[in-house]
């Protein structure tokens, strides 16, 4: 049940504290006063979209908040969807949920779930569990086929079901979508083929290998060159070991100056260690002059192989100007050829496999929606019954609705075509709500409704909110929907706005709305009635005027008698 609902700053509301009962609560006050409004801070707080214009004209930021207890109804079955929404959004839960909203000055607001920040999609999944708002919209909506099949689903519990429905129709969509694809692919592929193939001829040929290119410039460079490299080596090679036996090279020298330094550290041991050194020294050096004399020798121009790099690195160049800069780049683009052309390949198969899957998807839909539309029209053929005998109750005398399945197309709701009929006189012709029914009629259907889904949700429905529905009816009627609501809060609890002292005098807890103009600011304010301010509010409401005090014993009387 709501518990509390706190609003600060909203609208016309500088701050209001609004405590409910389990029963039946009931909202009235005069028109203007702000009764729509407090419907607009809970419908806010359920995930309703924020506006700038919801901040009251000079404060800063609108906030609302909302106490839920479900600690009493959370074992019972059909609980189980709003706990696993909480544990989805990580929200910690221990059979209290506090809902805030936050919008600033300028539009942008915040959503939190006990004390941790959610998406409004979050809050809205949570809040479908916790409340149902019925409006005069909705008893607008009431005329639209469009809902009628959630109205029936919702009744018959077969929610569940029309969403195994939704799931094989969204995989048969996604595989009819993927035929469609490769059907398209199908018209140009034999020429994107062989673009494909020639393109990837053109790589696999020459066969790049990873860091190719940097391996044939270094190679180019040493083939372009060969006379000036073999006379550099072979000039360092005879400087550092000599050009004949008689020639002194700088290896001899080192050569020599190793052994006077040595002889020396035999005399001063503190020279044993340089010594060490220059012999180092002397021994890297012979292995220089060694290797460098080597590489002279072997060194000799190849203008074959100087040919051959030319050839392949021009080769490599032109697919660079191609696929490149960098060989990376080149392999890349082989990979993507390669993948592409594979997908061709996988194509032939995948078109098969996904016809025999579209066979099974289209017969497991047709299986069950077809369960589901057996299973509506039963529960249609109930809820015809029992929304008749609800219009009966409600002043409607010999209405009688029909709720209607017709085959259709399958689709996301399954194969059935629901709607709604009434006949609002014995022996008329079921039509169409929307071409008959009075904006009262609308209201009293809607109620009837309401009665049905409530009897079949039990108190796992959450909140119910009846905002305005009494338009269009008076006297009698407005005396049995009293009643009706009064019926419905017996299951769960109700909040009511209501203009009709016979539908007030039902209520358990009886709050009034009124605008108050203080500091040159309009504000709207809410207190709870009882005994005899609630007799005076009952008594303006059937006079329409101050109470008098034969307004007031008539309020009295009415009261006496709802409470029998």
């Amino acid at each position: 049940m709501l518990q509390t609902l706190e609003v600060r700053d909203f609208i016309l509301i500088e701050r209001l504290v609004l405590e409910l009962e389990p029963g039946f609560n009931v909202i009235t006050g005069e028109t203007g006063a702000g009764k729509s409004i407090i419907i607009g801070a809970l419908e806010l707080v359920l995930g309703g979209r924020a506006r700038a214009d919801m901040v009251r004209p000079g404060a800063k930021r609108a906030e609302v908040e909302a106490l839920f207890d479900l600690s009493d109804h959370l074992d019972q079955e059909g609980s189980e969807p709003l706990l696993a929404r909480l544990a989805e959004a990580d929200i910690p839960f221990d059979g209290e949920l506090v809902i805030r909203r936050v919008i600033s000055e300028g539009g942008r607001s915040r959503a939190y779930l006990n004390g941790c920040l959610c998406t409004v999609t979050q809050l809205q999944a949570v809040a479908v569990e916790l409340a149902d708002v019925t409006s005069q919209h909705e008893s607008v909506a009431l005329a639209d086929p469009g809902r009628h099949v959630d109205y029936l689903d919702r009744y018959g519990r077969l929610l569940e079901a029309r969403h195994g429905v939704a799931e094989v129709v969204d995989a048969l969509a996604a595989v009819n979508a993927r035929i469609a694809e490769l059907l398209e692919q199908e018209k140009s592929r034999a020429e994107r083929e062989g673009y494909l193939r020639y393109q990837l001829e053109a790589i696999r040929k020459v066969d790049p290998q990873p860091d190719e290119r940097d391996a044939l410039e270094a190679e180019l460079s040493r083939l372009k060159h060969t006379e000036r490299l073999s006379e550099l080596t072979q000039h360092v090679a005879l400087a550092l070991d000599g050009a004949t036996e008689a020639d002194e090279g700088l290896v001899d020298v080192v050569g020599r100056l190793v052994g006077e330094l040595t002889r020396a550290s035999e005399l001063d041991g503190t020279l044993e260690p340089l010594a060490g050194e220059l012999d180092e020294l002397w021994t890297r050096l012979r292995d220089v002059a060694r290797d460098t004399l080597r590489y002279a020798e072997r060194l000799e121009a190849d203008p074959g192989r100087l040919e051959e790099i030319q050839a392949r690195t021009f080769q490599l160049d032109r697919l660079l100007r191609q696929h490149g800069p960098t060989i990376d780049d080149l392999l890349g683009a082989q990979r993507r050829l390669e993948a592409e052309l594979q997908a061709f390949d996988d194509a032939e198969t995948e078109r098969p496999q996904l016809e025999t899957r579209r066979e099974a998807l289209t017969g497991e839909g047709g299986r069950l929606a077809g369960a589901l539309s057996t299973r509506r029209k039963r529960e249609a053929k109930r809820l015809s019954k029992v929304i008749s005998e609800r219009l009966s109750e409600l002043g409607m005398g010999a209405a009688r609705v029909m709720v209607t399945v017709a085959p259709t197309e399958l689709g996301r709701n399954g194969i059935d075509r629901v709607q709604f009929l009434i006949a609002p006189n014995k022996g008329s012709e079921p039509r169409p709500l929307g071409r008959i029914a009075s904006g009262g009629e609308l209201s009293r259907a809607l109620l009837a409704l309401k009665q049905a889904l409530g009897a079949s949700e039990g108190p796992r429905g959450g909140i119910q909110v009846f905002d305005e529905v009494d338009t269009g009816v008076g006297g009698e009627t407005a005396d049995k929907i009293g009643r009706a609501i009064a019926a419905i809060a017996g299951q769960r609890q109700v909040l009511c706005i209501t203009h009709l002292a016979a539908i007030a005098a039902y209520g358990d807890a009886h709050f009034v709305v009124r605008k108050t103009d203080e500091a040159e600011a309009t504000t709207s304010v809410i207190e709870r009635v009882d005994k005899r301010r609630r007799a005076e509010e009952l008594a303006r409401m059937l006079t329409g005027a101050r109470a008098t005090k034969n307004s007031i014993a008539a309020a009295r009387d009415l009261l006496r008698s709802c409470a029998a």
